[in-house]
């Protein structure tokens, strides 16, 4: 058994455990930061402390998990931003990564055939990253506090260093054993060890390339990362590698503010991230299917609910893959059918209570019978709130660390389709609507949501995990809703993920009972057993006393919430 799965199933067991005892959740009235590390949690509830507000919270948070939590919080990759006032007003910011000028939809095809390594693992697996000029159009449209007070704390934490946990020091020193890894690239072990050998926990590390990378960010805003020394540095290293991206593609690089995705279960008003994002439309189309059961009466945890929740997500993520993409190329999506109450009705419809569906790359239609990221939640003293969810997409990303920048570039370029019509039963996808073109965002599973009600902020969610992200969200949301359960209930109970394609039901180790496993293996589900699903961040605001509670999930060690 390898650590990190040993880690992943002590964790689930640990949250199992938790749950029966009935997990108390973090407490605060002022305002409230959850997020991957317990280190950037902090940082911005002293944003909220000294009088930012939600947004101003939310870049400091991101900056400083560049730092503390280099697998996923990142410069050098991308994500999206979910925010709604106070008073109820609700937008979204989309910077997602971009494919560079020398993309196209064949490109990782190598005589015809996938070429698995070349779409993941290499230079051109980067897309033109998205988080700074994200954040920057966040703060400039809603953030209160000087850009550079935002950014100061993360130049600090990489300058003077900060103490390496037990969870990171095991983390790094994975990383460096594997030749695939870091110990392909020169600038990521000298990043990363000392000298080639593994930081052992308690140890300081200092990234001094990056604390200079991220001054010139505080000082100059987004031309301190795409302009300049910085765009020199990445196009260099592109360039001695086959890679596409190009000083030009990091200047015309814009971030986009969207519409958000609006649904309602219960009486509840979800509010979500709308393409290039499926998450949004996923989480209101599955909630939509099972606004028609009684999931309550039926009971949590029981086979019945298991299965009817898992046909739901195979019902989103039949949708996902046929019709979403990047709205700035693909025009023709049927968003307004795919959230609407009634579609929910038709595809229900199609569900036998007692038999599991079958999926089929050959077909849509239903007869009637990836994945490190991060998320955190922010809430403050006005019941602003922001749910943002970024990525490098794997863990590290690429793995690649820009020589003399200091930070690790995405390899997002993997989230479009394989190539035209690759689709089949394994999993791989290759319909239209996300196959690669220059200037395109890749579709992604990411889904940072907001709840209220009667016209109050009720709750802040999201979570990483690849495509389990948008599943482990729509089960948070129904921990909460359905069941009752508090914002640490919520993320410490069991988890399953169905995507579609493969045909395959993951279920959480100890998640749930072996009667109910043994019945959805009946029922003809495809059963896989997993460590575990997803690190969700949630804040809920409980109406009896405003008080904001917090839900860690203890499926990531170093998480944690900070707030008063």
């Amino acid at each position: 058994m390898t650590r990190r799965l040993f880690t992943l199933l002590l964790a689930v067991a640990l949250a199992s455990l938790s749950l029966q005892a009935g997990a108390l959740p973090a407490r605060a009235k002022t305002g409230m930061v959850i997020s991957a590390s317990d280190i950037a949690s902090e940082v911005g509830w002293q944003v909220i402390k000294g009088g930012g507000n939600a947004v101003d919270a939310a870049v400091a948070t991101a900056f400083a998990l560049a730092v503390t939590h280099p697998t996923a919080g990142n410069i050098g990759g991308g994500g999206f931003m979910v925010y709604r006032a106070g008073s109820g007003q609700a937008t979204s910011f989309d910077f997602r990564e971009a494919a560079p000028a020398g993309a196209n939809a064949e490109m990782w095809l190598t005589n015809g055939k996938y070429d698995f390594e070349l779409h993941h693992n290499s230079h051109r697996s980067v897309g033109v990253p998205g988080t700074v000029a994200g954040l920057h159009m966040a703060w400039k449209e809603l953030g209160s506090k000087p850009w550079k007070e935002l950014v100061f704390p993360a130049v600090k934490l990489a300058r003077d260093g900060f103490e390496i946990s037990h969870a990171l020091a095991r983390s790094l020193e994975g990383m460096l054993k594997d030749a695939d890894d870091f110990r392909k690239y020169p600038a990521s072990v000298a990043q990363f060890s000392k000298n080639g050998t593994p930081y052992q926990a308690g140890e300081i590390l200092k990234q001094p390339d990056l604390a200079r990378t991220l001054e010139r960010i505080a000082d100059q805003g987004p031309a301190g990362f795409y302009e300049g020394e910085t765009a020199a540095l990445i196009e260099k290293e592109m360039k001695a590698h086959d890679g596409l991206i190009t000083r030009d593609d990091l200047k015309k690089y814009q971030p986009k503010k969207r519409e958000v995705i609006k649904g309602n279960y219960r009486g509840y008003e979800l509010i979500g991230m709308p393409p290039p994002s499926s998450g949004g439309i996923a989480v209101v189309e599955a909630l939509n299917i099972l606004e028609g059961y009684d999931l309550k009466a039926n009971g949590y945890g029981s086979a019945k609910n298991v299965h009817l929740i898992a046909e739901s997500m195979r019902r989103a993520f039949a949708d996902r893959a046929q019709y979403l993409g990047d709205p700035d190329f693909v025009t023709n999506m049927p968003i307004p059918r795919l959230i609407s109450k009634e579609y929910g009705e038709t595809l229900r419809k199609t569900i036998n209570p007692n038999k599991a569906s079958k999926s089929s790359p050959s077909t849509f239609t239903w007869p009637t019978e990836s994945q490190e990221t991060t998320h955190f939640s922010v809430v403050d003293a006005q019941r602003n709130a922001v749910s943002m969810t970024y990525t490098l997409e794997y863990g590290y990303g690429s793995r690649i660390v820009v020589p003399g920048a200091g930070f690790l570039l995405n390899n997002e370029m993997g989230d479009f389709n394989a190539g035209p019509g690759l689709t089949n039963e394994q999993g791989l996808i290759g319909t239209p609507p996300n196959l690669a073109q220059v200037g395109k965002r890749m579709l992604s599973s990411m889904a940072p949501t907001i709840v209220a009600k009667d016209g109050q902020l009720f709750m802040v969610t999201g979570s990483p995990g690849g495509r389990t992200i948008i599943n482990t969200v729509l089960m948070t949301l129904l921990n909460v809703i359905d069941f009752g359960m508090n914002a640490q209930e919520a993320v410490d109970a069991g988890r399953i993920h169905h995507q579609w394609l493969p045909d395959r039901l993951s279920v959480e180790r100890y998640g749930f009972s072996a009667d109910t496993i043994n019945q959805l293996k009946a029922m003809g589900h495809n059963v896989a057993e997993v460590g575990g699903q997803g690190v969700d961040e949630v804040i809920v605001l409980n109406p009896k006393d405003g008080m904001l509670e917090g839900g860690v999930d203890k499926r990531q060690a170093d998480g944690g919430a900070a707030g008063k």
